[in-house]
């Protein structure tokens, strides 16, 4: 008998309370890297249902159907953290902001849970200090290759207390944007927990609830998202494990994160930022789920008006490229319908292992943005539209003369 591929959430993943409430139902959605070959003959492709749901005891917002992470996140995982620019500065910013606030020592362990191809340890490993990536995909190789210490592998509790017995304490553990992807997040926070030194701190970057409803960003909802973290259930999770968290920030990355500063209880002072964030979620009614209700109906008109922009454009025989295949565009793409009739191709930048791929449940091709500039489409379409203003001036810059289309949080063309 074959081992199963996914398991429903029935109970809250962290307070295990079994009532939870449907938010939105983004249909039955293929994993958002499943990328077949270009040219390949169309085979049968898993699809899940994608259901995110709110939990009535702690307020978490997550998703109700976890998918192995063998499915999700396989050795030949072709995302690549180092090719976007926003990354590379936030994760500069976060190793300068965490010296000057955390004192760290420069012969002291710093660890990266999914490390990815070791961009946000490589500004660590720059200074001096001593580094160790934990990582499943290829991007591990990567890392290593540059001399970014990595360990190929998935993180768990055992994983933890191995490298902890072989590699020490770490004065601090970072996971950057892999802390809502990991199943069983209580068996996560305890291996943090097991490779904390005393004294040391876990900081965690996450996609924030709060810029998701604010802007409509249906799109970052996939699978590899099990959990949609605020402030509040934070705190819910972690005093659960004898941590605090002491400090927050909001970061502009992947359309809106928050970075969160943690360490054991009574052993960092709090900063003011953790009751001003508190009191924000409060006000827009995260904590209460209140801010939540009208999101769907915000998301179904978003779709329609997407629909609605379109439809014009294509009846006059208008091409359209989409711009970037970040995991958000799958999640788009699937939910709103567009398929090789509406969108020709996708565009990614050179060397990225999404190219010559199709779409995750499409036959849109990935291809080389060189085409942009040497087909010159009408419009293009940008997939990646939290970074839209960036995107269009690097494009108009490099010689694209048509029109742009941001599809969120409001459908527009862009001259």
């Amino acid at each position: 008998m074959s081992k199963a591929t996914s398991t429903p959430v029935t109970n809250c993943q962290i307070c295990g309370s079994g009532t939870l409430k449907s938010v939105l139902f983004v249909g039955f959605i293929p994993p958002v890297n499943t990328m077949p070959e270009v040219g390949s003959t169309p085979v049968e492709q898993p699809a899940y249902p994608l259901e995110m749901v709110r939990c009535d005891g702690c307020g978490l917002v997550q998703i109700g159907l976890e998918v192995a992470p063998e499915i999700l996140f396989p050795e030949s995982y072709p995302y690549l953290s180092g090719t976007t620019r926003i990354l590379r500065t936030n994760f500069a910013n976060l190793r300068d902001e965490s010296q000057s606030l955390l004192g760290l020592k420069p012969d002291r362990l710093v660890i990266d849970i999914g490390s990815n191809d070791g961009t946000l340890l490589s500004n660590f490993f720059e200074s001096g200090y001593p580094v160790l990536g934990i990582e499943p995909s290829r991007a591990a190789d990567v890392a290593n290759s540059k001399g970014v210490r990595t360990l190929k592998t998935y993180f768990s509790r055992h994983t933890a207390q191995k490298v902890a017995a072989e590699y020490g304490h770490a004065q601090l553990v970072t996971a950057a944007n892999v802390f809502a992807h990991i199943g069983n997040v209580h068996a996560v926070v305890d291996g943090i927990l097991d490779l904390l030194a005393p004294g040391g701190v876990f900081i965690s970057e996450n996609h924030y609830l709060l810029d998701l409803v604010e802007t409509v960003q249906y799109d970052t909802i996939y699978h590899e998202h099990l959990r949609y973290y605020h402030l509040h259930s934070l705190i819910e999770l972690f005093d659960r494990h004898g941590l605090e968290v002491f400090h927050t920030r909001r970061i502009p990355t992947h359309g809106g994160s928050i970075r969160v500063y943690a360490a054991r209880k009574g052993e960092r002072p709090i900063q003011p930022s953790v009751a001003e964030t508190l009191a924000e979620e409060k006000a827009k009614g995260l904590a209460d789920g209140s801010g939540l209700k009208a999101f769907r109906e915000r998301v179904i008109s978003s779709k329609i008006e997407l629909y609605e922009l379109l439809a014009p454009l294509k009846r006059d025989g208008a091409r359209i490229f989409g711009i970037g295949a970040p995991s958000r565009a799958s999640t788009l793409i699937n939910f709103v319908g567009l398929d090789d009739g509406i969108l020709d191709a996708v565009m990614e930048v050179s060397g990225s292992h999404k190219l010559d791929k199709y779409i995750p449940g499409t036959r849109i091709p990935v291809l080389d943005e060189k085409l942009l500039y040497s087909e010159q489409p009408e419009y293009a379409l940008l997939l990646s539209w939290h970074i839209a203003e960036e995107l269009a001036q690097n494009l108009r810059k490099n010689g694209y003369r048509g029109k742009f289309i941001a599809p969120l949080p409001t459908p527009r063309i862009i001259d």
